[in-house]
């Protein structure tokens, strides 16, 4: 691999790291009732205005006090805070260490609010509000074998004039930041208009008119609430440095002496898992994206679910897929490697170019120009394979770092493929490394030092010297990048250069 093509490789995969890292996703402007808003201008579209400041804490109404229960079904462990009628956290059976907190999902109207516990069953549960003018019935009803459940709220007018002034925003979830750490850049919001779907950081402000469906989502898991019937709006609110409130709000609702507004809402509360969702509905797949080349994560990630029903191992089925992608690319990849022997052979002549023309770098380009088409050398002829495996990898970088198949998933010594390799761990730190040695990093940078060896073609002093760096520093910076990556990733690229210096090497060989 040339001096170019290596430092094409590193600073594509340093854009990597520090994009996932510390860049957020920008808004959508547009026209279809999308707005963005700074945090002096805000205000929700249907959502309460915040108090004056001439209203003081002792006027303002207390908090419902919090007072939890839990309601175990098939799937999944939900936590209700039972005074708000509203889900606190998911634990899901499946994934026992995993929860998804929403701190006051489904909450309606506002925490002042309480609820009582009106009914429960196997499969649903129902919260009653009352005050001199309204009733308000929220109930859960879930599906056993799936994710999904529904939403039917009632509001029932207990007044002989008639109620047109209510606008409660149903909250979907509570972001909040600080609990989330790290795991805070995976979080987003999709909103679903009638013609695409947007998807928003969740640490801005923005409404939204005439949505299909709402999604809030962490790295594995995601809420959506969709509207059954009616015309719904929806916002994204900062409530503060280390909280947003996302939810939907109610157009203008009118009530009748002594009738029920009666509204349904479908629910998803589940794993990032596509073929899960099409099964429920197939519009809420695209809730889930996988950034610039979410095309291509979809499609691996089908191909690795067929490949792992195959083999039934998520790292055999990673080391299939890296040999699957290595022989269709293999004619390329082929043709790069011929072409670097040819630039190789070539060199002592580009040397003594760069002696005879050295204070003349037109004529220079010029005349090494002239060598390469005279011996039918293409310089850039190796760089095609390069374009078309880093789209490949940053698209399957995007889909391990999200699929909870993964978490817990063991390959070998490995016992998650979600996370660094972790051969075992030292007593204490080391610089750089920290107390984790993960082998698959190390294995991949002793194979590019060979592979660059191979490569490697002595000439002159000067060109000599920043081959022999290039040899130390390109290997090293690969390990370092790839160090605390997830060990799925670092396998699929393992194994794939270590068949191109399996081949390269046979390729040196040959006369």
């Amino acid at each position: 691999m040339d001096k170019r093509t290596l430092l094409a490789v590193v600073l594509s995969l340093l854009v990597l790291v520090s994009w996932s890292a510390f860049v957020s996703k920008f808004y959508h402007i547009d026209d279809k009732g999308v707005t963005e808003k700074t945090p002096s201008s805000i205000m929700p579209m249907s959502v309460p205005a915040p108090p004056t400041p001439s209203i003081t804490p002792q006027e303002t109404k207390p908090v419902a006090p919090a007072s939890l229960l839990n309601l175990s079904l098939d799937k999944y462990e939900i936590g209700f805070n039972e005074s708000l009628g509203a889900i606190n956290q998911v634990v899901f059976k499946d994934y026992p260490s995993s929860r998804f907190n929403l701190e006051y999902g489904f909450l309606l109207g506002d925490k002042t609010m309480v609820f009582n516990k009106e009914s429960s069953s196997d499969n649903s549960i129902a919260f009653v509000y009352r005050d001199e003018t309204k009733e308000i019935r929220k109930q859960f009803i879930f599906s056993k074998p799936n994710y999904n459940l529904e939403l039917d709220l009632e509001i029932k007018n207990l007044t002989g004039t008639t109620i047109n002034n209510l606008n409660f925003p149903l909250v979907l979830a509570l972001v909040d930041f600080a609990q989330a750490g790290q795991s805070a850049r995976f979080e987003g919001v999709a909103v679903a208009l009638e013609e695409k779907v947007l998807h928003f950081n969740v640490r801005k402000y923005a409404t939204f008119d005439k949505i299909r469906f709402l999604a809030f989502r962490d790295k594995y898991f995601c809420a959506i609430i969709e509207p059954a019937s009616g015309e719904y709006g929806g916002y994204i609110k900062r409530l503060d440095s280390k909280t947003s409130e996302i939810g939907l709000n109610f157009k203008k609702v009118i009530i009748s002496p002594g009738q029920t507004l009666k509204e349904k809402f479908y629910i998803y509360l589940g794993p990032q898992d596509l073929q899960l969702m099409s099964k429920i509905r197939q519009n809420w797949t695209l809730a889930i994206n996988y950034g610039t080349f979410d095309f291509i994560s979809r499609l691996l990630l089908q191909l690795l679910e067929f490949l792992n029903k195959i083999v039934h191992n998520w790292g055999l089925a990673i080391v299939i897929l890296s040999i699957l992608i290595y022989f269709i690319l293999f004619p390329l990849s082929l043709k790069q490697m011929h072409a670097m022997k040819k630039m190789q052979a070539l060199q002592p002549h580009i040397e003594e170019l760069r002696k005879t023309y050295k204070d003349n770098p037109q004529k220079l380009n010029k005349e090494t120009m002239e060598l390469y088409k005279a011996n039918k050398v293409n310089p850039f002829g190796g760089c095609l394979p390069l374009v078309l495996q880093m789209p490949i990898f940053f698209a399957l970088y995007q889909a391990l770092m999200r699929s909870i198949a993964l978490k817990g998933a063991k390959f070998l010594w490995i016992k998650d493929l979600s996370e660094p390799d972790r051969l075992f761990i030292l007593p204490a730190s080391l610089p750089i490394v920290g107390n984790e040695v993960n082998i698959l990093p190390i294995l991949m940078t002793i194979g590019m030092f060979f592979q660059q060896k191979i490569s490697m073609k002595t000439t002159t002093s000067g060109s000599a010297e920043q081959q022999k760096m290039m040899l130390i520093i390109f290997p090293l910076m690969f390990g370092f990048i790839f160090y605390r990556m997830p060990s799925g990733l670092v396998l699929y690229w393992f194994i794939n250069s270590s068949l191109m210096l399996f081949n390269q090497f046979k390729i040196s060989r040959a006369k």
